[in-house]
C-alpha cells in the first residue's frame, strides 16, 4: 500500500505504508539513535510529532513486552528507510507494523530518510502529513498549512491522578510532565518511596506529601505552555531538594528567571556528547528536546551552568547557587542509550541526605 509524506514546504515523498491505514499530521523531527526504536516510539516526549529515524533498518529485533517507556504511545507517526517484516530476537512478540496497527499509528517506509533529515537540518522542523497516495497533495498541503500544532501535549500525556510506587527509602515526589518509565525505574532501584503526581499539582499539594526530594520529569512541547508548573516550582524552590530532567530542566530555568527558546531542529538521539564543566569529563547522552535554555538569560539569575553540549554549545545542565537544586537537559536514565550519566540519580539522593543533615544541624 503506497503512501505519501507531504511537508508544509510542498516536498513530497512516496513510500510504502505500514502499521495503521489512518492518516496523520504532526511536527516532523528526526532521531539519530541506531537502536532503541521501541523506547523512542513509546517516549511521551514525542507527543504530536512524526519521528524520522536516520538509521536505515528499523524493526529488526521486533517489539517486546519489556522495553516500553509508556503504556500508550503518543507519537503521531513513524518514517523509516526500511521496516523489517520478519524480526529476529528471542524476546520479540510483534513486528513494528503489527504493533503500530494495534495502536492506530501510521508509518511510511522506503523513502530517502537522509534527504528528509537534510531538509529538516537546513530549514528546521516542519509540519508534515502521512496519507494515502490517492489523496490530492494540494488539498493535503492546504489543510496542513491551516493546521496549528498543539500546545497541550503535557496535559495529554501526564497522569490524570497521583499514584504511589512504594519503597523504604527517601520519599520522592515525581512530577509527571510526560514521564519515561525509566526515570521511575531508576528511583525504584534505589529504594525510593515515590509518589507520581500530575503536571498541574500545586506547591501546597506537593508539600503536604512531606517529600524528601522532588523530581521533575521529561515531557513534550514548549515549557512556556505549562505555566502551572512554573508557579509550582516557585513555591517549592528552596524548601525541598530538586532534580529535573529535560522539560523539567527548562521549567526550572523559567521559574528561576531565565528564558527558553525553540531550537532549529532540536537534539534527538542517543549519541550526544555533553561536557561537565565541574570535572571536565564528557559523557555520551540520550536526548529528546526541541527547546533549550537561553544562555544569555542565565546571567540575571542565581543559576550556574554546569554542563554544555559539545556539538553546539547549548546549555545542558544547571544548578541553583542558593538552594539544593540541579537539572540536566539530557536523559540520565538512558532509555535507550548509554549509561554514562546514570550516577546523577545517586547525586540527587546524596543532596537530599546532605540537606536533611543541614536542616537538623540548624534546628
Amino acid at each position: 500500500m503506497k503512501k505519501q509524506l507531504i511537508l508544509e514546504d510542498g516536498t513530497i515523498f512516496i513510500g510504502k505504508g505500514f502499521g495503521s491505514d489512518s492518516e496523520t499530521m504532526g511536527e516532523v523531527v528526526f532521531n539519530t539513535g541506531m537502536t532503541g526504536y521501541q523506547e523512542i516510539l513509546s517516549d511521551p516526549s514525542y507527543c504530536g510529532q512524526i519521528v524520522t529515524l536516520t538509521y536505515p533498518l528499523i524493526g529488526n529485533y521486533g517489539i517486546n513486552r519489556d522495553d516500553f517507556e509508556s503504556i500508550n504511545p503518543a507519537v503521531k507517526g513513524f518514517i523509516v528507510k526500511e521496516a523489517v517484516d520478519f524480526p529476529s530476537n528471542w524476546r520479540s512478540e510483534y513486528t513494528l507494523g503489527e504493533y503500530f496497527d494495534m495502536k492506530k499509528i501510521p508509518g511510511i517506509a522506503g523513502i530517502d530518510t537522509r534527504k528528509l533529515t537534510r531538509i529538516i537540518r537546513q530549514y528546521g522542523t516542519l509540519k508534515g502529513a502521512i496519507c494515502s497516495i490517492e489523496k490530492d497533495p494540494n488539498e493535503v498541503l492546504k489543510k496542513l498549512l491551516g493546521t496549528s500544532l498543539p500546545i497541550d501535549q503535557v496535559r495529554q500525556v501526564s497522569t490524570k491522578n497521583a499514584y504511589p510506587s512504594p519503597g523504604r527509602g527517601k520519599r520522592v515526589v515525581l512530577v509527571d510532565f510526560g514521564m519515561k518509565h525509566g526515570i521511575l525505574r531508576e528511583l525504584n532501584q534505589r529504594g525510593c518511596d515515590v509518589i507520581v503526581v500530575p503536571y498541574h499539582t500545586t506547591a501546597e499539594e506537593i508539600l503536604q506529601l512531606s517529600p524528601d526530594g522532588i523530581m521533575l520529569s521529561n515531557g513534550p512541547g514548549d515549557p512556556k505552555d505549562v505555566p502551572e508548573a512554573i508557579d509550582m516550582l516557585k513555591g517549592v524552590l528552596g524548601r525541598v531538594p530538586l532534580f529535573g530532567i529535560c522539560l523539567g530542566h527548562q521549567l526550572f530555568a523559567l521559574a528561576c528567571g531565565a528564558n527558553t527558546q525553540k531550537m532549529k531542529f532540536g537534539h534527538r538521539g542517543s549519541n550526544h556528547p555533553v561536557k561537565d564543566l565541574t570535572t571536565g569529563k564528557i559523557a555520551i547522552t540520550a536526548q529528546n528536546h526541541g527547546f533549550t535554555v537561553e544562555e544569555e538569560s542565565i546571567k540575571e539569575t542565581r543559576l550556574q551552568i554546569t554542563h554544555i553540549a559539545i556539538n553546539d554549545g547549548t546549555v545542558e545542565g544547571l544548578k541553583h547557587l542558593d538552594y539544593p537544586a540541579f537539572t540536566v537537559q539530557y536523559h540520565p536514565e538512558a532509555s535507550p542509550g548509554p549509561e554514562d550519566a546514570n550516577g546523577l540519580f545517586d547525586q540527587f539522593l546524596v543532596m537530599i541526605e546532605e540537606n536533611k543533615q543541614e536542616v537538623t544541624a540548624n534546628a
